[in-house]
């Protein structure tokens, strides 16, 4: 059926249909920030609660034993930042590993998304949109929390949310290209055992990594969790980091490129028929 309007003939189906966003890849965040609504009960205790516990657990229990604290900070204010950093790159990943591989592999969702009218490069960045949602409402809460601690020193602190979403970027860009490309979740549970523990090992979290030897110093200096630990520290410390505010971002936005260039590489190869 087809009625006329001044403009011309226009279906009723084309009238009924629902205009997409300016942004395309918004109407994917939408689509995943609906499914969030219902289940983000389940993401309180591994995004919130557990850092929380890590802070009291680390910062009093194991600060206690650290008279002097780390060059001359408290323990637990000398371990509030890297762990916010840590469980930032954790979230990233775990929204990166899984659900992508599920999209393309059992769910198929990402195959039904490009065959409305979305562009490959908007199903790739409203999903990775999400996960930076996540990321930051997440590690927004526990600034929140230390904050009441006492383990945040200066207002510089806010600037740990834009570290904690170039972070996320930098993690989670490479990580959809890995997940779009191994044929098993196997691999997923690969990618935890020898990049995400050892990183958050030896990334400065717990402790300095110029205790490190020289090898594993310039391990923990390649790793993004490094320099966003970096930064996160001197903003709630008011200090200086250890190497340039400039170089950290720079290096961290160049994993995000490269890492979003391969995921979309790799989500093409998926998914172009």
């Amino acid at each position: 059926m087809v009625r006329r309007t001044g403009g011309g003939a226009v279906s009723v189906a084309e009238r009924a249909r629902p205009a997409l966003p300016r942004v395309p890849a918004l109407a994917v965040l939408a689509h995943y920030l609906v499914g969030y609504r219902r289940t983000w009960r389940g993401g309180v205790f591994s995004s919130f609660l557990l850092p929380v516990l890590s802070v009291v657990g680390f910062g009093f229990g194991v600060g206690a034993y650290v008279d002097q604290g780390v060059g001359g900070v408290r323990y637990l204010d000398w371990i509030v930042p890297g762990l916010i950093a840590s469980t930032a790159l954790q979230v990233a990943i775990g929204e990166s590993t899984w659900p992508v591989f599920s999209n393309f592999q059992w769910i198929k969702t990402y195959f039904a998304q490009v065959a409305a009218p979305l562009r490959i490069g908007d199903v790739l960045t409203g999903h990775l949109a999400f996960v930076l949602f996540r990321v930051v409402t997440s590690s927004a809460a526990f600034l929140l929390v230390v904050t009441l601690f006492g383990a945040v020193h200066s207002l510089w602190a806010l600037a740990v949310l834009p570290v904690v979403a170039l972070l996320t970027l930098a993690v989670a860009a490479p990580t959809f290209g890995y997940a779009s490309v191994v044929s098993s979740d196997t691999y997923l549970a690969l990618l935890f055992r020898f990049a995400v523990i050892p990183m958050s090992l030896f990334a400065g979290v717990f402790f300095p990594v110029e205790s490190l030897p020289t090898v594993l110093r310039w391990f923990a200096y390649a790793t993004p969790l490094w320099h966003g630990v970096d930064l996160c520290r001197a903003a709630t410390l008011g200090v200086a980091p250890a190497w340039s505010v400039t170089g950290h971002l720079l290096y961290l936005a160049a994993w995000a490129a490269a890492g979003w260039l391969l995921a979309l590489r790799g989500f093409r190869r998926r998914l172009v028929v």
